[in-house]
């Protein structure tokens, strides 16, 4: 398992991040959750690596 933390705002960032976050259950500043890791998810979270902070995940799997 993944945990997915949003640290930023996303006020002002692209409808395609914005859309992201929703697909990931984060709505608010400081909220977890937590997800299975996938390929999908690796690419989402990379989408929008500079508003969140991951915990769980481990290189080169």
């Amino acid at each position: 398992m993944i945990k997915i933390t949003l640290l930023g705002s996303y006020i002002g960032t692209p409808d395609g991040q914005r859309r992201t976050l929703q697909v990931l259950g984060l709505k608010r500043r400081h909220q977890t959750v937590e997800h299975a890791d996938s390929v999908s998810l690796r690419g989402q979270i990379a989408k929008v690596a500079h508003l969140v902070a991951v915990e769980g995940l481990v290189q080169g799997k």
